[in-house]
């Protein structure tokens, strides 16, 4: 039964992805995993932020990042100021602190077509790794490596795998969404 396995696999990685994707959309509340996205020029190589520094939420509209290494402060608030977060980083010292502006109703409508945009990709994920899965159960079958039978139990299992993550997509959707129009 590799040939679930290796579906659910996908599908799996379909719904890891969504989350990543999730996450980094802006709800107008300090969340760390929105700077994931930000790459900073240092040390001749790009790295990702929270590879070079610590990130916290000290309170619920401030990020603030305490980099390991106080020579990478400006590049760091560059990259943060040039990313299309739409925001303006604060330094002092060796830390920078980033306060997240409220957001008004455009804006909160926005996110959540983008958090629709990203869910409707993630169930496209899982229904290319659902016809994968039954284009090899059938290749199998053609070559006589299992019955029919056990082709349409792959099938079935399939089917149920792929209305499970898509139910699961939509379920992580709706929390973002309603985290987003939450004021």
């Amino acid at each position: 039964m590799d040939i679930k396995k290796n579906v659910e696999n996908g599908m799996n990685a379909a719904i890891e992805h969504l989350e990543k994707e999730l996450n980094s959309i802006r709800t107008g509340r300090a969340n760390p995993a929105i700077l994931d996205g930000v790459r900073v020029s240092v040390y001749g190589t790009e790295m990702g932020i929270k590879d070079i520094a610590s990130i916290t939420a000290p309170e619920p509209r401030t990020i603030q990042i305490t980099l390991f290494d106080k020579s990478n402060v400006d590049a760091t608030a560059k990259a943060i100021q040039t990313s299309d977060l739409g925001m303006m980083p604060n330094v002092d010292g060796s830390i920078i602190r980033i306060t997240i502006p409220a957001m008004d109703q455009d804006q909160r409508v926005k996110m959540a077509k983008k958090c629709h945009e990203f869910g409707e990709q993630g169930k496209i994920s899982i229904r290319h790794e659902r016809a994968e899965g039954n284009k090899t159960a059938r290749k199998e079958k053609a070559d006589g490596n299992i019955s029919e039978d056990l082709e349409k139990k792959l099938e079935k299992e399939i089917q149920d795998l792929t209305d499970k993550y898509c139910k699961k997509c939509d379920e992580l959707t709706k929390a973002k969404e309603k985290e987003i129009m939450t004021i």
